[in-house]
């Protein structure tokens, strides 16, 4: 050790650097003999005396089939307790120190728990801007409460010197949940530490996959799993349970906690040996403790007036505190007269005390509460729905003097919030928000950042909900849940799990049934020797001061099948399993009296079709559609969101709108349409913009780009002399598709969209009516899936509330696109269709030919008589109609065949004078043009 490198070791007497006498080196931090296993890894080279051996401890257990090491002294070694948890390739440490010195607080333990997930634990670089990790996020301020709530009620009575636990992966495979490794990794690290604390502890998670308890299952498992237990206890009672179940019923409920504590036990050994190898002396600190003298003082002046406040039930809340802060103040002057300046420090801590007492006394002897209540009965209820019409759905509910006001918000899939955590999953579709402002009660604070306690309740209460909410499969929207606690007097989060329920069905989501929540409180005595509980008392939904001075807080939420979500938090260092258990009926019994309230508000979900409800239409398009709308870096669906207000997602093919409602739905839908196009459809109404007017007529955008020619003639159903008096360039009108020309032009229509004039329809002699489609951006009803359609083939309508199951027709498909004229020509290709010239010569007059009939042939094998009505879906190759001569052309005839699909006949030779409008022909199919228009022969007549 004495060295260039080492002069401060000058002094050290040689003998001490024999390795032949085994002694421990001095830079591990402890003087005496080393360990064997450090004189195997020793180096003997000639540089040997230079090199730090750093001495650590290793415990290796096994806890559901999975191998566990515990270690200390690698790392993390200037902290007052380190230890370092492993599980395969999971790797956590936890560290703890506390304040040096006597300074206390003077009434609470300032206890604070960090953990930490950072990105670098997966091999990851975070995508933030300044490429690091920020402010805490929500998962770590649960995990940090995991390890908070089970390790604060074993600090010892007056022990309030400031601790900080830091808990953060080192490495994370993905398979294992860090945070509960980080619990037991914090209690090693309070046991290797000379901080007083009763501990250790172990904390255990246990699944249930197909019937069967898992324990520590992995994160694949925990998908598959209906119950996700945690449990915290010492070796003889719990400490902390956190649940998340799908209606898991009491006795399985049971069944899972009677496994959990066994398991959890296993971890204790382990740190008990790991501390009796490394561990340090536990410190002497200072307590707050309160004198025997000052609580005679106290006691004697303020028992009796305190017991009468707490005998008086028509105190509510705040008269009840100004009440007992008048007592304070009292007992306070008799202090001040009396010069006790010690007394006037711990005054407050005395006086709660000494409610504390009165209080329990009076639970445990008489069976009465403070409210006057009985141990089993549940306050007063109050529920509202629909409070909030405008919104998606609201409520509100009130439970004695607590009061909160839940709102339901939808968004689009691509809404929903995305998780930067090593494990679970990247998204999350279901958010519930919990607020907890100052007014609620009745104090001045301010409105921060994330707060522990909120996302905490709030996580409840999410957890709660999540069992009855319906798959994304069935009901893709985002939801959002706001809870805003309008008044605080107890057991908000519960109330948060009933109104949020209500608030659901409100919107019209299909939950499966009604979710409620109560708090079970605890009142026990103790033997002031051994600590062990000789008498309690079970009180059902307890008051805010019920809970400050009781000792548990067991929040149970569950619908009438069973329990979804179980929070329990304690203040006496343990509560035996069996009373735990003993709660869980007194819990069940509670919430159906809660449930039966809420049923008779709202029992089943709200059918809106109002026009305050949000729509959501799924669409399909092919890939280069969908990139057609989104435009150059998003910028044409950034503009049509802003346009709108509606959200759009785009995803492999599909294309999602949400819109606030129908009125936005159809506007959207509108510019969706008018960009990528539809199927073209007789009958069907398009909204165009004039692009050019000509002497004959107007042409019109339409339809994703596509033109159209809107003859002069349908215009009005009145004469009209110039296109430009009724329509201009760059006016949007809306038109109908009546049809197509020989030559493939999209024809239409102005006046099809106006009503008739009463003279035409008297005469019969006005154009024949079109039963037009919904206009674009209109929600149908019930959508059809079009064989051979290359944009929207199977929307789905899920809008909130509505019937989604009515049938409706669409008219034929007029145009038929060239690849699938050509999929048509391959199919019948091998058909080898041998088509007839049936032209009849010249000499043939037109009265012989009218006079006989048209067809008395049978078809052949290739060729099919098809009666009206005809279409382009069953119009095929080879297929024989009757046709009427709709226009004559110069090189062919335009054939009507029937349902305003067109035809076309060429001419061969000069037949042109044999034909005249109006007569009818008996044709086959023979081809399609390059625009799908079928091409007819005629069929010889026998």
């Amino acid at each position: 050790m004495a060295s260039k490198a080492h002069p401060l070791f000058s002094a050290i007497p040689h003998f001490l650097t024999w390795r032949s006498l085994s002694f421990r080196t001095v830079c591990c931090g402890r003087m005496g003999f080393a360990s064997q296993s450090q004189q195997q890894r020793d180096p003997t080279d000639a540089i040997s005396g230079r090199t730090k051996v750093l001495e650590s401890f290793k415990e290796e257990f096994e806890i559901g089939s999975r191998l566990i090491t515990l270690e200390t002294g690698k790392i993390a070694r200037f902290a007052n307790g380190a230890a370092v948890l492993g599980m395969e390739e999971t790797k956590v440490l936890s560290t703890v120190t506390s304040a040096k010195g006597d300074a206390v607080c003077s009434d609470f333990l300032p206890l604070t728990v960090d953990y930490q997930e950072k990105q670098f634990a997966q091999g990851v670089i975070p995508s933030t801007f300044m490429r690091r990790e920020g402010a805490p996020k929500e998962r770590e301020l649960l995990c940090g409460r995991i390890i908070d709530r089970p390790i604060r009620p074993l600090f010892p009575s007056g022990f309030y010197h400031e601790v900080q636990v830091m808990a953060s992966v080192l490495s994370s495979d993905g398979k294992q949940d860090p945070g509960v490794m980080a619990a037991n990794a914090t209690s090693a690290a309070l046991m290797l530490s000379d901080i007083p604390w009763g501990g250790p502890i172990g904390v255990i998670r246990i699944g249930r996959v197909d019937g069967q308890f898992v324990v520590n299952p992995t994160m694949d498992e925990l998908n598959l799993s209906d119950l996700n237990l945690v449990y915290a206890c010492t070796r003889e009672k719990t400490l902390m349970i956190d649940v998340q179940a799908c209606e898991i019923t009491e006795k399985d409920l049971e069944a899972g906690l009677r496994l959990a504590h066994p398991e959890a036990v296993k971890f204790l050994e382990p740190q008990i040996r790991l501390a009796a190898k490394a561990g340090k002396l536990k410190k002497e600190y200072k307590l707050s403790m309160l004198s025997d003298s000052t609580m005679e003082k106290v006691t004697k002046l303020a028992e009796a007036p305190i017991e009468a406040v707490f005998t008086d039930h028509s105190y509510g809340k705040f008269e009840r505190g100004e009440a007992l802060d008048k007592i304070t103040k009292d007992v306070e002057k008799v202090f001040e007269e009396e010069c006790d300046e010690e007394g006037l420090k711990v005054l407050p801590k005395a006086v709660d005390r000494v409610r504390k007492k009165v209080v329990r006394r009076r639970i445990i002897a008489e069976g009465l509460r403070v409210d006057g209540r009985r141990l089993d009965e549940v306050r007063p209820l109050y529920c509202e729905s629909r409070y909030l019409p405008i919104l998606h759905g609201s409520s509100i509910f009130s439970r004695g003097d607590t009061q909160v006001l839940c709102t339901v918000t939808l968004g689009a899939p691509g809404e929903a919030q995305r998780l930067d955590s090593l494990v679970g999953p990247p998204t999350k579709r279901f958010m519930l928000h919990y607020s907890f402002p100052p007014f609620s009660i009745n104090e001045v604070g301010k409105r921060g950042g994330l707060n522990r306690r909120e996302v905490g309740h709030g996580t409840l209460a999410e957890k709660a909900l999540l069992a009855v909410l319906p798959s994304e499969d069935e009901f893709p929207y985002t939801v959002r849940v706001t809870s805003e606690v309008m008044a605080s007097d107890g057991s908000t989060s519960m109330a948060t799990v009933c109104g949020g329920s209500m608030a659901l069905m409100d919107a019209g989501i299909p939950i499966n049934a009604h979710v409620a929540g109560v708090s079970v409180g605890l009142v026990s005595e103790t033997d002031p020797t051994t600590g062990a509980i000789i008498d309690y008392r079970i009180l059902t939904d307890i008051l805010g001061l019920e809970d400050h001075l009781g000792d548990m807080d067991f929040k149970i939420a569950g619908t009438r099948k069973g329990i979804t979500a179980i929070q329990l938090d304690i203040k006496p260092a343990g509560i035996p399993l069996d009373i735990i258990c003993e709660s869980l009926e007194h819990a069940r019994k509670g919430r159906l009296q809660i449930l039966e309230h809420m049923e008779s508000e709202i029992n089943a979900p709200r059918i809106k079709d109002d026009a305050n409800s949000p729509r959501l239409v799924i669409l399909k398009y092919t890939n280069d559609a969908l990139r057609r709308l989104i435009g150059p870096l998003g910028a044409s669906k950034k503009k049509i969101e802003e346009e709108t207000g509606a959200r759009i997602s785009v995803g492999d093919g599909t294309l999602t709108i949400l819109a606030k409602n129908q009125a936005v739905m159809e506007k959207v839908q509108e510019k969706v349409d008018f960009t990528l196009g539809r199927e073209i459809e007789i009958g069907g109404m398009y909204k165009g913009v004039v692009t050019s007017v000509k002497e004959y007529g107007a042409f019109v955008e339409f339809n994703g780009g596509q033109q159209g020619l809107l003859h002069i003639s349908e215009l009005s159903h009145d004469p009209v002399s110039r296109v430009s008096d009724v329509v201009s360039v760059g006016q949007r009108i809306s038109l109908v598709c009546i049809g197509q020309d020989v030559r493939g032009n999209i024809k239409l229509s102005l006046k099809a969209t106006m009503p008739r004039p009463k003279a035409e329809a008297q005469n019969g002699n006005s154009v024949p009516s079109l039963d037009p489609v919904s206009p674009v951006g209109e929600v149908p009803k019930t959508w059809h899936e079009t064989p051979n359609s290359t944009s929207n083939t199977s929307p789905v309508d899920t809008s909130v509330g509505s019937e989604v199951n009515r049938t409706s027709s669409i008219p034929s498909i007029l145009i038929r696109s060239a690849e699938d004229c050509d999929e048509e020509d391959k199919k019948s290709a091998d058909m080898n269709v041998k088509l007839k010239d049936t032209r009849k010569s010249n000499a043939n007059s037109r009265s012989e030919r009218k006079s006989k009939p048209l067809a008395q042939n049978g078809p052949s094998n290739n060729e099919v008589d098809v009666e009206s009505p005809i279409n382009a879906r069953n119009l095929k190759l080879g297929v024989r109609v009757r046709a009427k001569v709709y226009q004559i052309r110069a090189r062919g005839l335009v054939l009507d065949l029937g349902e305003g699909l067109r035809g076309m006949y060429k001419f061969e030779g000069d037949n042109r004078s044999n034909f005249e409008v109006g007569d009818e022909l008996h044709v086959q199919c023979s081809s399609f043009s390059s625009k799908g228009i079928p091409v007819m022969s005629l069929v010889a007549n026998e």
